[in-house]
């Protein structure tokens, strides 16, 4: 069974950074794709960042674009997201996922087959 462990949440104030780092138990070359959601409650799961494995694509949300940076290191079968210029509606829990189908959205919550923990991360004013 793959596993997703998340690290790094915290709570930081308006303006710093976090660096949130996601690691895969195994079959890492199987993935598609991998990428970051949030969660705030009441709200639905949001796509933040993929990463393709061919070609290393990656994508962001609008909101997070300029701010963010997703990336991975194959050796260490980890994906991280650089998290910079964080603001308050940052706040949420943020879950990493891999989608191992032959066509991933990386947006697309229901394309993704496994899931990390989720690590809070939380902004402050």
């Amino acid at each position: 069974q793959v596993q997703l462990v998340e690290s790094g949440g915290g709570s930081v104030q308006a303006g710093g950074s976090l660096t949130l780092s996601c690691v895969v138990s195994k079959y890492w070359y199987s993935s598609q794709c991998m990428a970051w959601f949030r969660h705030t409650p009441g709200q639905e799961r949001e796509g933040v960042a993929g990463i393709y494995a061919l070609g290393g694509s990656t994508y962001y949300a609008d909101s997070v674009k300029g701010r963010f940076a997703i990336s991975q290191d194959n050796a260490k079968n980890t994906v991280y997201l650089q998290m910079n210029s964080l603001k308050p509606e940052d706040t949420a829990t943020y879950y990493c996922a891999r989608c191992d189908r032959y066509s991933c959205r990386w947006y697309e919550a229901t394309d993704f087959g496994y899931w990390g923990q989720g690590t809070q991360v939380t902004v402050s004013s």
